[in-house]
């Protein structure tokens, strides 16, 4: 499983590792390699994790757009999807996750981490805020790279989508502006086998491992298999 922009492995495991144990899933969630190699460096972590057996992959926004262009290029030895919050479709132009990515990237630039934390906490819910600052601080002075890098990169296209024949999980949270609910419908109206579940973010941030159910129970719906 990989996070999103910004965020880290320890996010990502407590939204994904119970809901994925209950059916028989171990998680292994990457940490982020920060700078120009993040994409590359989580990619090359699930070819390494598939040298042995077809992989159940996913993440977070821009996780769960890595995970989907991995199972776009390795079909054969992805088993399934599990796609929490997909921020857009093909060019990221301005959808609002890469637009907000790029302006945090600027407020870092100018502000430093901290600085731009601070405006983060103004804004942000009180959840969202405390994730970000203590995953953040982990990326240092790369962290603008990171988050420039993530804004810039295409998720596959519906066309491509259309190839996946794999059961896909997709999780939204319906009051998220960022990741709009939208976004998840139209890939699911992409994918050959994809279903949708919902949750809101004011549960996320009492429950993250409501997103990962989510996310399982629309893969299980979707003809997943448990382990």
């Amino acid at each position: 499983m990989l996070p999103g922009t910004g965020s880290d492995d320890v996010f990502v495991r407590s939204v994904f590792e119970i809901p994925l144990a209950a059916v028989g899933v171990r998680t292994l969630a990457p940490a982020p390699t920060p700078g120009a190699e993040l994409a590359r460096a989580y990619l090359a972590s699930l070819d390494q994790a598939a040298r042995e057996a077809p992989l159940l992959v996913g993440g977070i926004s821009f996780g769960a757009h890595l995970a989907a262009e991995w199972a776009v290029r390795n079909p054969r030895r992805c088993a399934g999807l599990l796609l929490a919050l997909p921020a857009w479709l093909g060019d990221p132009g301005v959808a609002p996750a890469a637009v907000s990515a790029r302006l945090s990237a600027a407020e870092v630039r100018a502000r430093g981490v901290d600085g731009a934390l601070a405006g983060v906490a103004a804004d942000a819910p009180a959840w969202v805020s405390a994730e970000l600052g203590r995953a953040w601080p982990r990326y240092g002075r790369e962290l603008a790279d990171s988050l420039e890098l993530a804004a810039a990169r295409p998720a596959p296209t519906e066309e491509q989508l259309r190839a996946l024949d794999v059961p896909v999980g997709i999780a939204a949270c319906t009051d998220d502006p960022i990741h709009p609910a939208g976004t998840a419908g139209a890939w699911a109206a992409a994918l050959p086998r994809a279903v949708v579940r919902s949750t809101r973010l004011a549960v996320v941030g009492r429950d993250p491992e409501s997103l990962g159910r989510a996310a399982v129970l629309a893969w299980l719906h979707a003809g997943g298999r448990p382990a």
